[in-house]
């Protein structure tokens, strides 16, 4: 902690020593002024804030702009202040305000600037993995014969010969590279399947970050495998799922070079072993009567879901005469996938659409209308599918390595870039993290439900739940029925034909619409925020907001691998420092254990250092909470008993000036950002966030799906 006094050589090593000072609080720097001498030409004089210094100036051009810029200014006085010493010429502290009056972003994941440190650290780990050993290895996740994880009968190798070839060497490569990430990090997963012929037939494998975000969005999962027809590529497959803020998070991967039942069905209940046996709710897929059947039978309880993007591409393969000759088809098809809520109007439409084209005898078509209850809206809307409606997520990774899948790339390169893409898809979603942690919210109407919104949902879904107060404010009653203690209500929106009917209980302060936004997306829609203000009820009741949502989805708690414990890797330094000290410690005590005398001395050694590391840490811990205790004044937010274990992990490291200066990434854009808005005022700005009381709510992990109905 800097201190009055303190003296530094040159002015800038006092700015890179408040820099790593901030990091290690929780907050960015900027600097404010820096005064020159006239004669000299030095710097006399500087000053240092938080980058939160200060309140955004209203400009004009803020309503004219479709992606106005966030503004994350809440006036904080936390500064360090810098002046020349004449006599010795150093540089010397005279000023000093430690107190800050926002929440400080605790370092629970990683700091940005370490990109570059991390990326060259990877490269040396690469560059000693290419000597390929001709050995196979020995894995504690390897799965050869007999020798299974499990006594389950899909356990057990092929019975039959695998149908794709793979070229000579690749296996012990790829197995020696997997093998090589086992040892940086032991919790690292893979297994592997043979064939009759015992040659390997199909991969698994997950790492550590992947088994830790399984457990917090693991809820919908997306499943997809590069078309087993394209026997040019390799045949990659991927579970996908998205976090809080839309972002792509990565479950697991494999190599699929068997395509039939008795592979799948290795392979889902290989992800299950990986993930503790914890199920998703809804899992996405491609039409494949292999998939389906073996998630019928590995994940009973999961709900299936097909890839509508998908639908339509094969629609248009199949049925490509009926859109040659520019008919409606293809859209009455795609109306039926989006447009009909009731099974009715489904029903209708359909027999419809197969009559007027004549399509009876189409088996395809007969097929996918056997499955509507994986596709169509009717059934859909029952099952929670967090806004996920197909495999695009798979398909965007699948196009980041598409050049790589070659059989020609050597599979060690293949490896190396596809390990390349998922460390930049996990940046990408720290930088968001951070950044959306400093925005304050974009309010179009500042009604206490959109503030306590804004408090406790991401960025994206907070603006998504705005867009449904705005529709709320066109919304009327068409009629009512308020005799019981439920309420039943018929809702419609101003310029939409569609009613909803929507019940609601004052008394238990429960809502539930007939569109079932909450219960398939997470988040009420207009028809039920109607009834809530009919009922006189302001703020969202704690039932209605779910932690996957909120800007603290993630926490700390930690899920099990077995008897083991999974601790997320929280910082790229603490990843640093563990993948360095595991073989080390692994390599000395394979060596200790050889004989009676070493191995009692590492004993004894492993106690004492223990003690000694126990203490480093305590020691740290009660430095680390003098520094940050009194640094936290006004804002804050109570999470209740179910969201208590995410209050310590609210945001990442702080992105120093320079690096926030840096041109944007190229991406696709955010569908759900605000493309106008309101400006109350600056005063009204300060009074907000200053003065507003914290606002309490809890959090669920999962919407009901009856508890909500009266």
């Amino acid at each position: 902690m800097p201190r009055l006094g303190q003296e530094f050589d040159s002015e800038l090593k006092a700015y890179e020593f408040y820099l790593n000072y901030a990091r290690k609080v929780g907050f960015s720097v900027r600097k404010e002024y820096a005064n020159k001498s006239k004669k000299s030409g030095e710097i006399s004089s500087s000053k240092y804030v938080c980058s939160r210094e200060g309140f955004k100036i209203l400009d004009k051009r803020t309503t004219r702009t479709k992606t106005p810029q966030p503004d994350t200014r809440v006036g904080c006085k936390a500064c360090l202040m810098m002046r020349r010493n004449r006599e010795s010429g150093k540089y010397e502290v005279y000023g000093f305000e430690p107190k800050h009056n926002h929440p400080l972003l605790v370092p629970s994941c990683a700091n940005p600037l370490q990109r570059k440190l991390v990326d060259l650290q990877s490269s040396e780990t690469n560059n000693s993995s290419d000597v390929i050993s001709t050995s196979a290895p020995e894995s504690r996740n390897f799965v050869a014969g007999d020798n299974v994880v499990t006594s389950r009968e899909w356990q057990c190798p092929l019975r039959t010969r695998r149908q794709r070839e793979i070229k000579y060497g690749e296996v012990t490569a790829l197995l020696n590279y997997l093998q090589d990430q086992s040892r940086a990090d032991p919790l690292f997963y893979h297994a592997v399947q043979l064939d009759a012929e015992d040659k390997v037939a199909n991969i698994f494998w997950a790492d550590v970050k992947m088994v830790a975000d399984f457990s917090q969005f693991g809820d919908v999962v997306s499943f997809d495998i590069v078309s087993g027809n394209n026997m040019d590529l390799r045949p990659f497959a991927s579970f996908v799922g998205f976090n809080n803020h839309g972002e792509t998070v990565l479950l697991g991967m494999a190599l699929v070079y068997d395509g039939t039942v008795e592979s799948f069905l290795w392979l889902f209940d290989t992800f299950l072993i990986a993930m503790s046996g914890h199920a998703p709710s809804t899992i996405f897929y491609r039409q494949d009567e292999y998939v389906g059947q073996a998630i019928s039978m590995i994940m009973p309880d999961t709900c299936h879901a097909l890839c509508t993007r998908h639908l339509k591409r094969t629609a248009k393969s199949n049925l490509n005469y009926l859109i040659k000759r520019d008919s409606d088809f293809m859209k009455e098809f795609k109306a039926c996938i989006n447009d009909y809520e009731e099974e009715r109007e489904l029903f209708t439409s359909w027999e419809a659409m197969v009559n007027k084209y004549s399509l009876h005898s189409n088996v395809w078509l007969q097929k996918v209308f056997e499955e509507k209850e994986k596709w169509a809206r009717p059934y859909m809307k029952w099952i929670f599918s967090a806004g996920m409606k197909n495999t695009q997520l798979n398909e965007r990774l699948h196009s980041d390595i598409w050049d790589y899948l070659r059989p020609d790339i050597d599979i060690t390169l293949f490896m190396k870039h596809l390990q390349q893409v998922v460390d930049d898809k996990r940046y990408t979603e720290l930088e968001i993290d951070f950044s959306s942690r400093l925005k304050l919210a974009d309010f179009k109407i500042r009604a206490p439900i959109l503030i306590q919104a804004s408090e406790a949902y991401s960025d994206m879904i907070f603006q998504l739940f705005q867009e449904q107060y705005e529709e709320f404010q066109s919304a009327y009653i068409v009629s009512r029925d308020e005799s019981g203690p439920c309420r039943e209500y018929i809702v419609a929106i101003l310029d939409k034909e569609k009613t909803h009917k929507v019940y609601g209980n004052p008394c238990e302060q429960t809502v539930s619409c007939s569109c079932r936004r909450f219960e398939s997306l997470g988040f009420l829609c207009s028809h039920a925020l109607k009834i809530l203000d009919t009922m006189d009820i302001k703020y969202l009741p704690d039932r209605y907001i779910l932690k996957r949502w909120t800007k603290y989805a993630r926490c700390l708690t930690t899920p099990q691998v077995g008897c083991r414990k999974v601790q997320e890797d929280t910082t790229l330094e603490f990843s640093s420092r563990y993948q360095y000290l595991c073989p080390i410690f692994a390599r000395l005590v394979a060596r200790a254990s050889e004989c009676e005398e070493s191995y009692r001395v590492l004993e004894q050694c492993s106690v004492q250092m223990g003690k000694k590391v126990e203490e480093i840490l305590q020691k740290q811990t009660s430095i680390d909470a003098s520094a940050s205790e009194p640094d936290v004044e006004d804002i804050q937010i109570s999470l209740s008993a179910s969201a208590t274990n995410n209050e310590s992990e609210h945001a990442m490291n702080c992105l120093s000036n320079k690096r926030a200066k840096k041109t944007k990434k190229k991406g696709p854009k955010d569908k759900s950002q605000t493309r106008s808005c309101i400006k109350k005022g600056l005063q009204n700005k300060k009074t907000f966030w200053l003065e507003q009381p914290a606002t309490q709510f809890s959090m669920l992990n999962a919407p009901t799906q009856s508890g909500n109905i009266c």
